[in-house]
């Protein structure tokens, strides 16, 4: 399903799961081709062959399983495939919400019950010009936004000056997090980088290098706490992490360990080491930010501003700039913006709705 505006968005898989008795329940695969773990340990996945997978082998697994025993499912279908997260996760989110539907209970009761009821975001800037990047930075810190979020690792030069021109422009009292989607070629690079950024208050860098390893390295000497992401996808990394020293943070998805019901396992891990969390999206429609709202809402180890979208409708636009990702989605009301946070929907199961008007306008034929 490409939504529109979306050559650059990519594609994302809708699932609809239903039971005998006929509940629906909605999922999605955000699905990245081009995004993984370190060293290929992790690897992306296509609409073509996440919807492939789902029909031919997930679906099936699934046949006859009861959607409470959520645990059960997920045996099932890791004994059916290894690996493939992305196509788990839409089938883990459709039976959370068909459990949430029966139950009447949102999904965030289901995963420990609700934490927070609203869930700040950050603003991400891409490679952008410095005076495109500073614009932008402006106009979502005067619609509420706390966190800005740099993408870097273009050049040394760039990275830093681009780290204080966003600075200099939204003042001392926002945060500013910088990514380089190990980007940096070496542990040395990185930290040179880091010390310069580090007078212009950098609240952690996320994923400066690649591998378990060289993350070690940089964490151990940077100014600046350090955030895995490509690196931590499951319990196991995150274990790994903490044995190495690898970093001070993890950036936690629904989509890396394969659903809500696996991601809740990743922040246990954490939470026991004593390493803060965020969530992080991928430009999710309503449904699957649906799901990285409730995981937000029930995990206590979550502190920090996660990259979401601020869903946008046709006819109902809640920001011009901050979290806009997209011109439209395929839900049929968008998530409340308030002050730099969306807020959890308190209605049964996800709390989302297909427009099937618009599913029908925006599928693509890989369905």
């Amino acid at each position: 399903m490409a939504m529109p505006g979306g050559g650059s968005l990519g594609n994302y898989v809708i699932v609809r799961l239903f039971t005998d008795d006929g509940v629906e329940g909605l999922g999605e695969a955000t699905v990245l081709k081009e995004w993984g773990g370190d060293h290929g340990r992790y690897f992306g996945e296509s609409p073509e062959t996440t919807v492939r997978l789902i029909t031919s082998t997930l679906g099936p697994a699934l046949e006859g399983c009861n959607p409470f025993d959520i645990e059960v499912a997920h045996q099932r279908m890791d004994t059916a495939v290894k690996g493939w997260p992305y196509a788990k996760t839409a089938l883990d989110e459709a039976l959370h919400d068909i459990k949430g539907k029966v139950l009447g209970v949102p999904v965030h009761q289901l995963l420990g019950g609700l934490v927070r009821r609203e869930v700040p975001i950050a603003h991400s800037l891409g490679w952008l010009d410095y005076d495109v990047a500073i614009e932008e930075a402006t106009a979502a810190v005067a619609e509420g936004i706390r966190t800005i979020k740099i993408k870097v690792g273009r050049d040394a030069d760039y990275d830093v000056r681009i780290v204080k021109e966003v600075r200099d422009a939204v003042g001392p009292d926002r945060d500013i997090v910088v990514d380089a989607n190990q980007g940096w070629p070496t542990p040395k690079y990185a930290l040179g980088i880091l010390e310069r950024m580090n007078e212009h208050g950098i609240r952690y860098a996320e994923q400066p290098v690649e591998g378990v390893r060289r993350m070690a390295e940089v964490a151990r000497r940077s100014p600046v706490p350090i955030m895995a992401d490509e690196s931590a996808w499951t319990p196991q990394d995150v274990l790994e992490i903490v044995e190495r020293g690898a970093a001070d943070m993890i950036s936690l998805y629904t989509t890396k360990p394969g659903g809500l019901f696996k991601a809740k396992k990743v922040a246990a891990v954490a939470e026991a080491a004593g390493l803060p969390l965020n969530v992080n999206g991928s430009h999710e429609t309503g449904v699957g930010n649906a799901g990285n709202l409730h995981l937000v809402a029930s995990t206590a180890a979550v502190t920090e501003a996660g990259v979401f979208p601020v869903t946008t409708l046709r006819d109902s636009e809640p920001t011009k700039m901050a979290g806009k990702m997209y011109l439209d989605d395929i839900v049929t009301r968008p998530f409340e913006y308030r002050d730099g946070c969306l807020i959890v929907p308190d209605t049964p199961g996800l709390g989302v709705e297909l427009d099937m008007s618009k599913v029908a306008e925006y599928r693509t034929p890989t369905e």
